[in-house]
């Protein structure tokens, strides 16, 4: 039983599910920053256009009573672009350009020369130095 409850414990503590939990709350406030983009400026300037507060209910016709509605589905697609583009620009964007800032920051040291490469280049400065020219 300890050693099963060592290994709950390893999981919860393990980076990803920490990460994951973090990632859930900040898209439930990012979620709400969408939704106030979406209401106090999408929407209306959707009214201002089709005469409707979203076009959840433009496009739609009825046969045989069934209603079709093509605006629920612009909608959801209008939703999800504006919330993939928001989260791109604010988040991914700035997150990829600071890494590609760090990883030139540290770039990598050369791999040390074998030791015969070593041996060559003495040998090259000593017979340049010999011979008068400066070294490589």
């Amino acid at each position: 039983m300890k050693s099963l409850l060592a290994g709950f414990k390893e999981f919860v503590m393990r980076g990803n599910v920490v990460d994951l939990a973090v990632g859930i709350v900040i898209g439930g406030a990012f979620t709400a920053v969408v939704t106030g983009l979406l209401d106090g400026i999408i929407n209306p300037l959707i009214a201002a256009i089709f005469g409707q507060p979203d076009i959840s209910e433009v496009w739609s016709f009825a046969i045989n009573g069934s209603t079709f509605s093509i605006g629920v589905f612009l909608n959801a697609v209008l939703n999800f672009l504006i919330v993939a583009a928001a989260l791109y620009f604010i988040v991914v964007a700035p997150l990829n350009h600071l890494a590609a800032r760090r990883a030139r920051g540290q770039e990598e040291e050369p791999a040390p020369l074998a030791q015969d490469t070593v041996l060559l280049q003495e040998i090259r400065d000593l017979l340049a130095a010999q011979s008068g020219r400066a070294p490589y």
